[in-house]
């Protein structure tokens, strides 16, 4: 009996060491390990932000791309030919320069310690912050994915889809068709190019006339931003009214028919999305957790813990652009 027992132990040993270990992402989780941890991500945001407030656009789609393809891992910040950078959907990301500085930042300070995913999980908070959004305590402790295949992210949620196929994507992961409607309220500081909407400035849907749901007199600006002849990949607000700063006008935009992407246009016209955009557009303030800053604080703390990798999992990577050991 004694025998079996011990037999019993070792091989729970064994399997301890085989199988990786799954903790749980934790508010502080840097707290004793590298204690200034969130407050040099945040003063390195703040230096690019400073030069550059359209960084916060780039970061916050940046850490959408990464964790909607395997999870919140940093997978998207790999620089490799096959990795998810080269992806079609992936096109104009941009933001790893604030990610790669603070890490290098940290490395020196603790290394190994710090991940990528969660520098830019932290990152993109304290960008959001800084366009005067909402903040809100992010639960870190994400380890780096050892992973990163560019036919992986071909699948992202794409402008020229349906809404239903949005929002069976968004379901895939776990998150309702509230989170959709509000997580795509975060083009309320994105741009777009020219190219990804210019087809509904004059013969849509081989009509001979624009997208009917487009207001006529911001039709007139779309076309005199991006005429026939223009440049495909000229960039342009998505939030036509406060471009730099983080609030509810992009709702406002929707009911008025002033949406750039057609498939955020949509967003109003679709049933199961209507009311969700209408309760953000409004001034209702306080009830029920409707504000749209209190709802975006929460659904980007669901999105940002997707298919996290943790405890033993994935690795700490020493450069956010390569595995380690390459």
């Amino acid at each position: 009996m004694g025998q079996t027992k011990a037999i019993w132990w070792v091989f729970l040993g064994i399997l301890a060491m085989v199988l990786p270990v799954k903790t749980q992402l934790a508010v502080g989780f840097y707290s004793k390990s590298c204690p200034r941890a969130e407050s040099i991500v945040r003063s390195t945001v703040q230096s690019y932000y400073k030069a550059d407030p359209t960084i916060a656009a780039g970061l916050l789609r940046l850490h959408f791309h990464d964790c909607f393809v395997q999870g919140c891992d940093g997978s998207v910040l790999i620089m490799d030919e096959r990795a998810e950078i080269n992806a079609g959907p992936n096109m104009g990301l941009r933001g790893f320069e604030v990610v790669d500085d603070a890490k290098a930042q940290l490395e020196n300070l603790c290394p190994g310690v710090v991940s990528c995913a969660d520098i830019l999980a932290l990152a993109t908070r304290d960008a959001v912050d800084l366009s005067d959004g909402p903040s809100w305590s992010v639960p870190t402790g994400r380890r780096d994915g050892r992973v990163s295949m560019s036919f992986q992210a071909e699948d992202l949620p794409s402008p020229f889809e349906p809404i239903d196929v949005h929002i069976q994507k968004f379901a895939e992961k776990g998150l309702t068709e509230e989170d959709l409607v509000t997580l795509v309220g975060a083009h309320t500081i994105g741009r777009t190019d020219c190219q990804l909407f210019s087809y509904r400035l004059q013969n849509f849907t081989s009509t001979g006339n624009a997208d009917p749901t487009i207001n006529p007199s911001f039709l007139t600006q779309l076309r005199t931003l991006c005429p026939l002849d223009g440049d495909p990949f000229r960039g342009v607000a998505m939030d036509k009214d406060s471009q730099l700063r983080f609030d509810n006008s992009f709702f406002k935009n929707l009911v008025n028919g002033n949406g750039v992407l057609e498939s955020d246009q949509r967003l109003w016209q679709h049933a199961s999305t209507k009311d969700v955009v209408q309760r953000y557009a409004g001034n209702l303030r306080g009830l029920l957790g409707l504000r749209f800053n209190y709802e975006f604080k929460k659904a980007m703390v669901k999105l940002s813990s997707l298919d996290v990798k943790t405890g033993t999992q994935g690795e700490i990577r020493k450069l956010c652009s390569q595995f380690n050991n390459q």
